[in-house]
């Protein structure tokens, strides 16, 4: 009966071992992007090019990606005017 736990105890190690190795390389899970939060982020972007000086009625008109685009550069938008 002692020779079955002798035996069984490096076999948890080992798979303790091997756990603790892939830690680090295993694929973890990412977030999932969610659409209220993109619509949330999209808001407060569009608040910032008011504040900066661009018009309402052209953010209505753009789409997320030239607000985007827009937002990488302030310091063109302020010395233009905001357009």
């Amino acid at each position: 009966m002692l020779q079955l736990l002798c035996c069984s105890e490096p076999r948890m190690e080992k798979d303790k071992m091997w756990k603790k190795q892939n830690r680090s390389t295993a694929p973890m899970t990412r977030p999932v992007k969610s659409a209220v939060e993109r619509k949330r982020r999209l808001k407060v972007q569009k608040k910032r090019l008011v504040a900066l000086g661009v018009k309402e009625e052209a953010l209505r008109r753009m789409t997320t990606g030239e607000v985007r685009a827009m937002l990488r550069r302030p310091s063109k938008l302020a010395s233009s005017g905001g357009k």
